[in-house]
C-alpha cells in the first residue's frame, strides 16, 4: 500500500466519523452536556467517555501496516482535551491509548503509539487552559500537525526493530500527519457548529418566552378568569408557531385559541383524557398522537399537544396547552417552550396574591399615617379656631366647616381611588386652616388643568406632601414663602409637581426619605415616606417619586401617576358623603 492509498482510505474513515459525531450531538440530548474547563465532575466523565470512544473508532478508522495501524485517534483526542480541559484530554487519551496497548491490534509500535496519544490529548488539555473558551479549528490543527509529528518520533525511537519502525513511518507519517490535522480542524469545527446552534436555540427560546412574559404581565396577576385566560391564550397563539393554545383550571375550559375551536369550548368542560390525567398527576406530558390526547370528539384535528399543569402555592390550578395538527406538527422543542410558559404564567398567579398583599399594606399604611398625623393637626386646628370664635365667629364657622370637611374625608381609610378634584378640595381644606393659623406667612399658587379633575389618585398622596412643605419647608424662615402646585395631564399620565422656597434639605436627609425602614414618628417624615412608598407599591419604580432639594433655597416633589388600564368612570368612585 502507497501513500496515497492510504490518505484516500482514511479520508473516507475519517468522513464516517465525523458524520456519526455530528449526528450523535444533534440528535441527542449529548449537545446538552457542554464543553468547558469548569464543567461538574459528572459531564466531565461523561466528556471523557464521549471523545475517548472517538478515539477507539478512530483506531478501528485506519488500516494494518507493517503489524501497526495507521489510525485517526489524534483528531479525538485533541479535540476533547482542548474543549473539556486537561482531565478529559487525559482521560480521552487513556482510553483510547490504553485500548490500542491493551486491547487490540498489538505489534511492535503498540506503546509508543498509545503514549503518544495520552501525550497528544495530555498536552492539548493543558494548552486550553491558555485558550479559555475562545478555541477554534487553528488550534486544533496545529496541535495535530505537531503532534503527530512527535507522534512519529516516538514511533522511530522507541520501537524494534528500528528497520521496520523506518519503514512504517515512511509509509504512514504523511497520510497521518494530513489527516489528523485537518479531522481535528473539522471535528472542533463540527462541535462549535453544534453547539453554537444550540446556544442561539436556546437564546431565541428565552427571548421568545420573556416576549411574552412581558406582554402578559398584567392579565394573569388579576387571577386565573376566564378573561386573564382567553388574553393570555391569545398573545401566545400568536406568537409562538402551534396550530392551537388552551388554559383549563381543574374543571373546565377556559380559554382556546385556533383550530378545533368548533368542539374545544370556553366555559365547557374538558374533553381531553390527556388533561384530566395531567391534573390528576401533577405532571407536564408531551402527547404524539391523537390516540394519546384522548379528545371525545370525532374527528379532532389534533396529532400532538403538550399539556403543562399551572402551579400555585403547591396546587394545581388548571393547564396550559399547545397542540399540533399533521399540517403544524409539535416538537420536543415545542414542549420545552409550553414548560417554560407554565412556569410563567404559575408566577404570575402567584403575584397575583403579592399584589393583594400589597394593597392590604398600602391601606394598613394609610391607616396608620392618620393615626399619627390626625391628633396633632387636630389640637392644632381647634386652637386656631378657638382663637377666632371671640374676635370673628364667622371666620371660626368657616374653619369647623373645612375642618369638618378635612376629617370626614381623611377618617374614610376604606378608599381605593379618589378623584383628583377630591385629593384637591381636601388639600385646600387643609390650607385654609394652616393660612389662618400663619397668615401671610403661607403663600399657595395651585395651577390645575380640567381635564384632569377626574383622573384616579390613591387617597392622601398630594396633602401629606404639600404639609410637608408647609411645617419643613417654609415655616422654617420667619417671614415664611410659596408653595407652587402644579398638575398636568396628557393622554398615558398624570404629572404633579409641588415646589416651595423654604429651607431645603441636606443630601443625608433626602437620602433618608427614600430608606426602606420602618417609621418611629413624625418627625421621620412620615407623610412624605409613606407617600414614596404606597406610590412605587401601586404603580411600580418607574412612577416612584423625585425630590430634588438644596438648603436655604427650597424642595422639589414631582411624581407621575398613570391612566389604569381599566380607568374608572366618575360614577365609579369611591366618595365620602355629605
Amino acid at each position: 500500500m502507497n501513500p496515497e492509498t492510504l490518505i484516500i482510505t482514511l479520508a473516507e474513515r475519517f468522513g464516517l466519523i465525523v458524520a456519526g459525531a455530528f449526528l450523535l450531538l444533534t440528535i441527542t440530548p449529548i449537545h446538552k452536556i457542554g464543553f468547558r474547563k469548569t464543567s461538574p465532575k459528572a459531564t466531565i466523565a461523561t466528556q471523557i467517555l464521549i471523545f475517548g470512544i472517538f478515539g477507539i473508532l478512530g483506531t478501528y478508522g485506519g488500516n494494518f501496516v507493517f503489524q501497526s495501524v495507521a489510525n485517526l485517534r489524534a483528531m479525538a483526542v485533541i479535540t476533547g482535551g482542548l474543549f473539556g480541559g486537561p482531565l478529559v484530554g487525559l482521560g480521552a487519551g487513556l482510553i483510547a491509548g490504553g485500548h490500542r496497548i491493551l486491547i487490540d491490534f498489538g505489534g511492535f509500535s503498540a506503546v509508543p503509539c498509545g503514549l503518544a496519544t495520552v501525550l497528544e490529548g495530555t498536552a492539548a488539555g493543558l494548552i486550553s487552559l491558555k485558550l479559555a473558551n475562545r478555541m477554534d479549528w487553528r488550534a486544533a490543527a496545529g496541535l495535530a500537525f505537531v503532534g503527530e509529528i512527535i507522534h512519529m518520533i516516538m514511533v522511530l525511537y522507541l520501537s524494534s526493530p528500528y528497520s521496520e519502525a523506518l519503514k512504517l513511518v515512511e509509509l504512514i507519517a504523511l497520510p497521518m500527519i494530513i489527516l489528523n490535522t485537518f479531522g481535528a480542524a473539522i471535528f472542533a469545527q463540527v462541535i462549535n457548529i453544534v453547539f453554537r446552534y444550540g446556544t442561539k436555540r436556546d437564546s431565541i427560546q428565552a427571548q421568545q418566552i420573556l416576549d411574552i412574559a412581558n406582554l402578559t404581565v398584567g392579565h394573569l396577576r388579576s387571577g386565573l378568569t376566564m378573561e386573564s385566560a382567553m388574553e393570555t391564550a391569545k398573545i401566545i397563539f400568536f406568537n409562538v408557531s402551534v396550530a392551537a393554545v388552551a388554559i383549563t383550571d381543574n374543571k373546565n375550559v377556559l380559554a382556546h385559541i385556533g383550530v378545533g375551536d368548533d368542539h374545544h369550548l370556553p366555559g365547557k368542560k374538558i374533553r381531553t383524557a390527556s388533561t384530566l390525567n395531567a391534573l390528576a398527576q401533577g405532571e407536564p406530558v408531551f402527547l404524539d398522537s391523537s390516540e394519546k390526547i384522548g379528545c371525545n370528539h370525532r374527528g379532532c384535528p389534533f396529532t400532538s399537544a403538550a399539556v403543562v399543569p399551572l402551579h400555585k402555592k403547591g396546587e394545581i390550578l388548571g393547564t396550559l396547552k399547545l397542540y399540533g395538527t399533521k399540517k403544524k406538527e409539535l416538537d420536543l422543542l415545542s414542549f420545552e417552550i409550553a414548560k417554560g410558559l407554565a412556569n410563567l404564567c404559575s408566577t404570575q398567579l402567584e403575584l397575583e396574591e403579592i399584589q393583594i398583599k400589597e394593597q392590604m399594606l398600602a391601606h394598613a399604611e394609610i391607616r396608620r399615617l392618620q393615626a399619627q398625623i390626625n391628633p396633632h393637626f387636630l389640637f392644632n386646628s381647634l386652637n386656631t379656631v378657638t382663637s377666632f370664635c371671640r374676635t370673628n365667629p364667622n371666620r371660626a364657622r368657616e374653619l369647623l366647616l373645612e375642618l369638618s370637611s378635612y376629617m370626614r374625608k381623611n377618617l374614610d381609610s376604606s378608599r381605593g381611588y379618589i378623584p383628583l378634584s377630591e385629593e384637591l378640595a381636601q388639600l385646600k381644606s387643609y390650607l385654609a386652616i394652616e393660612q389662618a393659623r400663619f397668615g401671610d406667612r403661607i403663600k399657595v399658587d395651585i395651577t390645575v388643568e380640567k381635564e384632569c379633575e377626574d383622573w384616579p389618585i390613591p387617597p392622601l398622596i398630594i396633602q401629606p406632601l404639600v404639609e410637608n412643605s408647609v411645617k419643613h419647608g417654609i415655616m422654617g424662615r420667619e417671614e415664611g414663602g410659596q408653595i407652587t402646585i402644579s398638575i398636568q395631564c396628557d393622554r398615558r399620565q398624570l404629572s404633579v409637581s409641588i415646589k416651595d422656597d423654604g429651607v431645603g434639605m441636606s443630601q443625608a436627609k433626602l437620602d433618608q426619605l427614600f430608606e426602606k425602614k420602618k417609621i418611629e414618628s413624625c418627625e421621620e417624615g412620615i407623610g412624605v415616606r409613606n407617600c414614596i412608598q404606597r406610590i412605587e407599591q401601586i404603580y411600580g419604580p418607574q412612577c416612584k417619586i423625585t425630590i430634588t432639594s438644596k438648603l436655604n433655597e427650597g424642595t422639589c416633589v414631582s411624581f407621575k401617576i398613570p391612566k389604569l388600564r381599566n380607568q374608572p368612570r366618575k360614577t365609579d368612585f369611591q366618595t365620602t358623603t355629605s
